[in-house]
């Protein structure tokens, strides 16, 4: 009977231990895109307000995903996840939606990194949040139509040397057509550089930022739009950083505009220092 005991207790003490052997070698598996995905769903779900009578609410307007790719293949992975049929950000969308929430503009901002920082909520994203109010200002004095800005290539190859637009929004990125996997046309680059030109060039994310003009103020505004290399504004000397996804850097004429290590001039032709 003593031996039998013993033989149990031996057999449970084994399962144990393939127990944790099996959990561990489950945890050193990377997860799949997808799974990283559905974990920064679950993790939006947190977020989301009781406002009473049975609604519910998203309190935020922007989201900044922070996600682990040590290599450029995991990062290539991750993009045809994040960027495929369905793109992460109508994935958002949907989930707020089939929560009872009703979000209309929710900007979504992806950069990638080398490693995870130590206060992250999760060892291969984290998620940052922020509500911004645009200001709904009428000012008579601007005219809503778009002033014009010349832009000027410093460093870089681009399509061409200097560019005078009159747009309400202007796209700066590689490559004049961006296409998903399904070669669905997603966005065209008005400050166009060339594919496979230079080294220079491919720090330059084919999605890499917009200019904006706002007509109420008659300002341009600077954004990134989650490019690879950053981007900046080099004024008198200083260098200004655009965070992703916030609502820009005013742009004065004379700045240098810099796209990972790319660099246009700015100019406008009228009113010299708008």
């Amino acid at each position: 009977m003593d031996l039998l005991g013993k033989a149990r207790r031996l057999e449970s003490t084994i399962a144990a231990r393939l127990d944790e052997a099996a959990r561990g070698l489950v945890r050193s598996r990377p997860p799949e895109p997808l799974e990283i995905v559905h974990a920064i769903l679950d993790a939006l779900d947190q977020e989301i307000e009781p406002t009473g009578r049975g609604t519910r609410v998203f309190p935020f307007n922007r989201i900044e995903i922070s996600v682990v790719a040590p290599s450029p293949e995991a990062r290539g992975r991750l993009e045809a996840v994040f960027e495929g049929d369905t793109p992460l950000r109508t994935r958002i969308v949907e989930r707020l939606q089939s929560a009872g929430c009703s979000p209309t503009e929710v900007a979504v901002a992806i950069h990638y990194v080398d490693r995870a920082e130590a206060n992250w909520r999760a060892p291969e994203f984290d998620l940052q949040f922020a509500r911004v109010v645009e200001p709904d200002v009428e000012n008579p004095e601007h005219d809503s139509k778009p002033a014009r800005i010349e832009i000027t290539a410093l460093r870089g190859v681009t399509e061409r040397w200097t560019y005078s637009l009159a747009a309400a929004r202007i796209d700066l990125g590689r490559c004049t057509e961006v296409r998903d996997s399904r070669n669905r046309l997603i966005r065209t680059n008005h400050v166009v550089f060339t594919e496979g030109s230079a080294d220079v060039n491919q720090t330059v994310s084919r999605q890499h930022a917009h200019i904006t003009y706002e007509s109420s103020t008659g300002h341009f505004r600077l954004h990134d739009d989650g490019s690879g290399h950053g981007t900046e504004i080099v004024r008198e000397g200083r260098t200004i950083s655009v965070p992703r996804g916030s609502r820009g850097v005013r742009l004065q004429s004379a700045d240098e505009i810099v796209l990972g290590e790319a660099r246009l001039r700015i100019k406008f032709p009228r009113d010299g220092d708008r």
